[in-house]
């Protein structure tokens, strides 16, 4: 069965690789949580990310926007403690301040989905790349996202990540035609 050559350096990276990544996300919490997670990959590999994400998930109240726009220092604090998350002060506060404009999104919008997916015309956009270095970092959907998110108040939500959240949550197929999960999505 061939993959795509990222997902081979471990089987977290497979399952994550065959079970979630390119599948459209519609579901406002499931987008929040890898916009948040995204967010804390800047500088780090993926697969930092998902050896980290269950604690990470414990940490950040299964990332309930609710919840984490409420952190205040002490909670804070305590996650800067937390050896099972990245330790960050500044991805932590981002997560807050992401949260607390996630929420607004949501209220103004009804949807964060709907928000988010404006940026792919509500569907996701197919490429055909024959290998890896055929990928983008970003693109102009990703700049267009970028700059919107950071005028709607959000941080740490540059083009090369949203392009990463864009990959991660359906929004493009980046999958080589090759892999068995390109025709599938």
């Amino acid at each position: 069965m061939n993959r795509c050559p990222w997902s081979l350096t471990n089987p977290l990276m497979e399952a994550y690789h065959d079970e979630e990544w390119g599948v459209p996300l519609f579901d406002d919490r499931k987008l929040f949580e890898f916009l948040i997670l995204d967010a804390f990959q800047a500088g780090l590999s993926w697969a930092i990310i998902l050896n980290k994400r269950k604690t990470m998930r414990e940490a950040f109240d299964e990332f309930d926007p609710e919840k984490i726009s409420q952190y205040r220092n002490r909670k804070i604090e305590a996650l800067l403690t937390d050896k099972g998350i990245i330790r960050n002060r500044m991805k932590v506060n981002a997560a807050v301040k992401n949260a607390e404009s996630f929420l607004k999104i949501q209220k103004s919008r009804s949807s964060f989905s709907k928000y988010i997916w404006q940026f792919t015309d509500q569907k996701t956009i197919v490429n055909s790349w024959n290998n890896e270095n055929q990928i983008p970092a970003s693109t102009a959907e990703s700049d267009a996202m970028s700059k919107q998110l950071k005028q709607d108040g959000f941080s740490f939500v540059g083009t090369t990540i949203c392009y990463a959240f864009m990959q991660a949550a359906g929004m493009v197929n980046d999958h080589l035609t090759t892999c068995f999960r390109y025709s599938e999505l």
